[in-house]
């Protein structure tokens, strides 16, 4: 049989949700019970991928295997930052695929770069273009230790340009659509064939000869098993239609080197479509295992397949946009249906509004970096490598390549302020801030605030005037939401509100450090702050904390002296005032006066002297940044929650007879007694499933009572919980193995989590388990087969665990 090729690509990517001026990603209740989407995706499909299932007959886990290490892909660099720090376990399998896909390709990574943080690249101007290219690679080189074969790029979004700029940056191939192809020809043939509408050949690699001399290979993936997965539900059929799908695109005709491929959004492989992983995973595991074709990347299938056909693209074209490129710059009527009578006319004005500040930003970056970088736009694509290692000795390096002269504290302050001006200026023109249907939506208003973040650089570097066109042009793109009038709204409302300077974070520290202790020295995000004095005193319920304390922006070391004040009356009632440091006497003085006032009990005259003392603005609970205010308003809860509960449960206990009266009898609890029933049930589940040690009996008469009086609980909170506890009695189980006790715990836990009305993802726990089948369980079937009778009750309640977890265990 001629050779024949399966490539799967996945393009994993999520749209940046950090905030600018913290550079850390918010809590985010939509994502609950995770922190935030980021999380969350990485739970339903970063992290299965990495660790996918293969199911026996019984449905039980046969094996378990990374899928990145059997498929092509890439991720974005803005989430691979992400994961570095929050997800670790994930992103190292995804390195460790690569190592491994090298072995298993002929030396061919299946990781492939991408242009940086999904900007359009045929709406960039020439400089940007570069930029994106030049980080995108640098990030992978960082992270991959090697340089890129292939590279996404965002949306498939391309014109000859771009490719010039990938070929020149020594980029082999990339990944189109079938509509994006023109015409192709045979090598040294002088007849063009017309393929638009889809019509090309995908199952063969194409040359693109640039208009400089270089060429780039390209590739176009099959559209109706790419339309299978992300529109038709095919991974919900399972691993084996998926491969039957792939298989059966095999042509007769052709003799030899046939690849058929497609390309989907990774997040098909879990996140969109449950368990899509596994189906990834038997898919390749069934084409395999039955020889029905050669698994490859797009690395090793050209080495072994060099292209004999030329090809010209649709010059502007993308893979989500019938109309070429315009979903991201005008009303092209691309949207996801979703609001019949919306409109996206604010997509022209909005990136008329950006290319004006990208431009102004240039001009004055271009003008005062000068003074201190030798060539300010190198520096700028160099200036990846601070962005991915901010430690001072990177930093120093990069400035010592980089100055026009040696420079001081606040000179490398100004130039780095203006690098990330250039960041910003980048970050803005993320795509997925046009791909949606309204101009308020999340992903818009994180564009606007990147837009934000240059205004701010600009300002503190150009004073307070510049970049006021800004605002006109933001105006002059409307919102379909008549609330939310226009961009200019937007940006008033949703944008300056959450705008952080070093004030802010000092007002955020002083408020929060009379809620929990802080070292000398903290980190507060993207901030560092030093405690240089602070005086607190107490009366009652009352509290005032005086102090002073110095804070440095951690990204461009800036730095500001602050002395601070907060009067804290109990429950919410916060005031706070901030204000640069005006000097020792004033200082003192400031102290003298609070302390004094207070002391007196005199609190509403403390409120008018911290007026005096520090003016506008005040500062309050509200003025925390999003997790320490929700994690400061759940302290602050505590006490009345553990008085409302104490009520709720009184009636509860009192009136539980009647209640299971009325529902034995058929009659319906009242609303009264049924919320207090809702809240209590709830409550003890929550504490109980807290505990180290589970009182799975209490428990399992909780759940009776819940389905007895049908209650609502909050299943997710609950799952995640059950899940936590039995990861951590399997930890147990790994760590001393030889423990009885150890494995009856575990058995007692998994039943209560199969025995559950509702869903436990059991994935962590499994992997924990199938680890121990490779790592413990031999060395016990041996002794055990010497008549061990340890290992023969080990063995025992090993097999009974894994039966309990649907784990085959041999």
């Amino acid at each position: 049989m001629p050779e024949r090729y399966v490539c799967i690509h996945g393009h994993f990517y999520q749209p940046p949700r950090e905030n600018p001026w913290l550079e850390t990603i918010e809590l985010q209740d939509s994502a609950y019970p995770y922190h935030d989407w980021n999380e969350r995706v990485n739970a339903e499909c970063y992290a299965p991928n990495g660790a996918s299932r293969l199911l026996d007959e019984r449905e039980r886990v046969a094996n378990i295997i990374n899928n990145y290490a059997r498929i092509s892909f890439n991720f974005g660099p803005t989430l691979l930052s992400w994961m570095e720090k929050n997800a670790s376990e994930t992103y190292d399998v995804i390195l460790q695929a690569d190592e491994e896909s090298q072995r298993q390709f002929s030396g061919h990574g299946s990781a492939i770069a991408q242009a940086y943080n999904h900007m359009i690249l045929p709406l960039a101007n020439e400089r940007d273009k570069y930029t994106q290219v030049l980080w995108g690679i640098r990030d992978f080189e960082h992270r991959f230790h090697r340089f890129p074969e292939g590279m996404w790029l965002p949306e498939t979004a391309v014109d000859t340009e771009t490719l010039e700029t990938l070929a020149e940056l020594g980029i082999r191939f990339t990944v189109l659509s079938p509509f994006q192809a023109q015409r192709v020809r045979a090598k040294e043939s002088e007849n063009w064939q017309d393929v638009t509408g889809g019509r090309i050949d995908p199952t063969s690699a194409y040359t693109l000869n640039l208009p400089s001399g270089r060429t780039i290979d390209l590739f176009f993936y099959d559209d109706s098993i790419h339309q299978a997965v992300t529109s038709e539900f095919l991974l919900s059929r399972g691993g084996h239609e998926f491969s039957r799908r792939l298989v059966e695109k095999f042509s007769g005709e052709k003799q030899s080197g046939q690849l058929v491929h497609m390309a989907a959004d990774g997040e098909s492989y879990g996140h969109h479509h449950g368990n899509g992983d596994m189906a990834l995973a038997f898919a390749l595991h069934h084409i395999e295992s039955n020889n029905l074709a050669r698994i490859t990347n797009y690395g090793e299938y050209l080495s072994i397949n060099p292209p004999t056909r030329e090809v010209e693209i649709r010059e502007g074209s993308s893979w989500t946009c019938v109309h070429g490129i315009e979903r991201w710059r005008s009303d092209c009527g691309c949207n996801s249906g979703e609001h019949q009578f919306w409109n996206q006319a604010w997509r022209a004005p909005l990136r008329a509004a950006l290319d004006w500040l990208r431009d102004d930003a240039a001009a004055s970056f271009e003008e005062s970096a000068g003074e201190l970088l030798a060539d300010p736009w190198g520096a700028r694509n160099e200036y990846i490598q601070v962005v991915l290692d901010r430690s001072e000795p990177v930093v120093s390096r990069f400035f010592e390549a980089h100055n026009a002269k040696a420079l001081s504290q606040d000179e490398t302050a100004r130039a780095l302020k203006l690098l990330e001006m250039q960041r910003n200026s980048m970050l803005m023109y993320t795509s997925c801030g046009w791909f949606f249907e309204e101009l308020s939506g999340l992903e818009t208003v994180q564009v606007i605030q990147y837009a934000g973040r240059v205004v701010q650089l600009g300002r503190e570097l150009f004073g307070e005037h510049w970049g006021a066109k800004f605002r006109d042009l933001l105006a002059e793109a409307k919102s379909n939401i008549p609330s939310n009038e226009d961009g200019l709204w937007i940006y008033d409302n949703l944008v300056l509100p959450g705008m952080v300077d070093l004030v802010k974070v000092a007002a955020h520290y002083a408020v929060s450090s009379l809620f929990e202790e802080y070292p000398e020295r903290s980190e507060i995000f993207g901030y560092a702050v030093d405690l240089e004095d602070r005086q607190l005193v107490e009366a009652g319920r009352a509290r005032l904390s005086l102090g002073r304390s110095k804070v440095t922006n951690s990204i461009t070391t800036e730095s500001a002296v602050v002395s601070f004040g907060v009067l804290h009356l109990g429950d919410h009632n916060v005031n706070a005032g901030v204000r640069e440091y005006q000097g020792d006497a004033a200082y003192q003085a400031m102290v003298t006066e609070l302390t004094e006032t207070f002391n007196a009990a005199e609190f509403p005259e403390v409120i008018r002297a911290m007026d005096r003392h520090f003016g506008e603005p005040n500062y309050s609970l509200r003025s925390l940044f999003k997790d320490e205010q929700r994690k400061i308003l759940n302290q602050v809860l505590e006490s009345t929650m553990t008085g409302v509960e104490a009520v709720q449960r009184q009636q509860y206990e009192a009136n539980y007879p009647l209640m299971r009266f009325l529902v034995d009898s058929g009659n319906p609890v009242p609303p009264a007694l049924h919320s207090a029933a809702e809240l209590i049930i709830g409550a003890d589940l929550m504490m109980c499933l807290d505990q180290d040690s589970l009182d799975i009996e209490r428990i399992q008469g909780l759940l009776e009572d819940a389905r007895l009086f049908s209650v609502t609980l909050d299943t997710e909170g609950l799952a995640v919980r059950i899940e936590r506890n039995l990861s951590r009695v399997l930890k147990q189980v790994t760590d001393k193995p030889q423990e009885l006790p150890n494995l009856e715990a575990a058995i007692a836990v998994a039943k209560l989590a199969r025995s559950m009305p509702f869903a436990v993802d059991l994935w962590r726990v499994q992997n924990l388990f199938h680890s121990l089948t490779h790592n413990s369980y031999p060395q016990f079937r041996k002794k055990a087969d010497r008549g061990d009778s340890h290992s023969l009750s080990w063995l025992r309640q090993f097999t009974a665990l894994g039966n309990h977890l649907s784990v085959n265990i041999e």
